[in-house]
């Protein structure tokens, strides 16, 4: 451990009492996380009714907190390992929880996307720090390899806890309330974490340089936003200086980060071949699964008929998957190897993909669910495997900026992918032939040729919603089959790209 927890000279093998107590905390943060990230997507429809805001603003609301987040991942990473994982974590997770509340109670769009916006900085030190920690908790890799798992599963059921209640709270209280259920876990966390989680830092860590936190700031959000720019209005002149903006920034920050002594990111992380096939896996991962997790809801909801609470529980397949697999990946890693495991679980994903492009208004739902089902082991095994390999493959001392360049990719990833695949649902979409007289917002997305559908005669409104749910699901099948490819691909890559790599090995 780093002399923050103990003397230099504790052995890495040494294995720290209650270690197991922590990890219990940090999966919590997780939780935090995970089930925010899904609650937005269902309130929006309900915040945009109570709040009024415009298109722009309504944009700003479901980005900014992602905009923010991905841009500030790899500083408070950086700036964990300098000050302390633990303290970070816990003033993250208080300012969290307050802002939360903030959240709930907005009463202006304005309000709204400023506190979408604090909760992206709050955001930005929680999975960093709780990755950190447990590189730093467990010495033993196979511990390492089952908190990892731990963690990951953690992650998955969040993803599968906040739509279920977020519809559930949604259908029987207002919109704010899906914001207030951070709360109970961020007090949990804050109070026993005191007591159980030890501190870990870098005991050299030199200078926390603004310059750098300001280039990454500037760099990741300029081509974040210039991506989903892109995706929504095309290639435009302004989203197009505020990308090359971005460029060149994070070419000036991967400069500077070269020539300082104590740099915020060390590069030289990504002479690892382990490391870097890990982190371009989980990066293109995303990427081909956006435009199903993106769009899900929406087939599930618009196509389909169900509500929000039903359709939660329709998607419970993908996390079941997703835990299972985590538990007994690293395991299996082990087992087999990393290379086999990351691979067919890559390819697993992509070969669902590829199924789901049958998709049609009437699918029966075990054709779906055990399509989601496959998914969700094929990435339970890669992204826990991938994430361990991260984790060993870096000093401790670098644990949090290591683990912030994973989730940045992770953000980039579904910053990509919601660009490709969601221009590619949407160009699908409006090309659908509808009756005349038809309001022109039914072209826009699914959701307004639901609303149209309401002011036009029944006849029509039945006729045009059938091509518009058909058009829409044509959408989801070309990107699915996308997604199936880069999946694919990225499988046959992990397979070449970890060759030889080895979780015990590599720490």
């Amino acid at each position: 451990m780093t002399s923050t927890l103990r003397p230099a000279v504790a052995s890495e093998t040494e294995k720290r009492p209650g270690r197991w107590l922590a990890l219990s905390v940090l999966v919590l943060a997780v939780l935090l996380v995970a089930v925010d990230a899904t609650v937005l997507g269902l309130a929006t429809p309900y915040i945009s009714e109570d709040l009024k805001p415009s298109g722009t603003q309504l944009l700003w609301i479901g980005d900014v907190y992602s905009f923010v987040i991905a841009g500030l991942l790899v500083s408070m990473g950086s700036l964990g390992d300098r000050i302390g994982r633990k303290k970070i974590l816990l003033i993250g997770a208080t300012a969290f929880g307050a802002i939360s509340v903030l959240n709930a109670y907005a009463s202006t769009p304005e309000l709204m996307i400023l506190a979408r916006a604090l909760l992206g900085v709050a955001g930005a030190t929680l999975m960093p720090a709780t990755l950190a920690l447990i590189r730093n908790l467990f010495h033993d890799p196979r511990e390492r390899s089952l908190a990892v798992g731990i963690w990951g599963a953690t992650a998955s059921a969040g993803t599968a806890v906040g739509p279920v209640a977020g519809g559930f709270l949604l259908e029987h209280f207002w919109w704010g309330s899906v914001f207030l259920i951070n709360l109970p876990v961020m007090a949990v966390l804050v109070l026993v974490g005191i007591k159980t989680l030890p501190e870990s830092k870098n005991p050299n860590p030199g200078p926390w340089d603004l310059i750098s936190v300001t280039l990454s700031l500037i760099g990741v959000i300029g081509v974040v936003y210039a991506v989903k720019e892109a995706a929504t209005h095309g290639f435009e002149l302004p989203s197009l200086a505020v990308g090359a903006l971005g460029a060149a920034a994070l070419y000036w920050f991967v400069r500077r980060q070269l020539t300082l002594p104590a740099p915020l990111l060390d590069m030289r992380l990504f002479r690892n071949r382990g490391f870097s096939a890990a982190v371009l896996a989980d990066l293109l991962t995303i990427l081909g699964l956006s435009g199903l997790v993106f769009f899900l809801s929406q087939y599930l909801q618009l196509v389909q008929g169900r509500g929000p609470f039903e359709a939660g529980l329709a998607e419970i397949p993908a996390a079941v998957g997703a835990v299972a697999a985590g538990l007994i990946a690293g395991r299996a890693a082990r087992r087999f190897s990393v290379r086999a495991i990351v691979a067919g679980g890559l390819a697993a994903v992509g070969l669902s993909l590829a199924a789901l492009t049958t998709l049609n208004q009437s699918t029966a739902y075990p054709v779906l669910g055990a399509a989601l089902l496959v998914v969700g082991i094929g990435a339970g095994f890669s992204f826990t495997v991938t994430a361990d390999v991260i984790l060993s493959s870096v000093p401790k001392e670098q644990a949090g900026a290591a683990s912030a360049v994973s989730e940045t990719a992770y953000e980039l990833g579904a910053a990509l992918g919601i660009a490709v695949l969601g221009s590619i649902v949407t160009g699908v979409y409006r090309g659908f032939a509808a009756p005349a007289g038809t309001p022109s917002g039914a072209h826009e997305s699914l959701g307004g040729a639901v609303e149209a559908a309401a002011t036009m005669p029944a006849h029509a409104s039945q006729e045009m919603l059938t091509s518009a749910r058909d058009a829409f699901v044509s959408g989801l099948s070309v990107a699915s089959a996308v997604g199936a490819t880069v999946l694919l691909a990225t499988a046959v890559a992990a397979w070449f790209m970890l060759k030889g790599q080895n979780l015990e090995n590599a720490a």
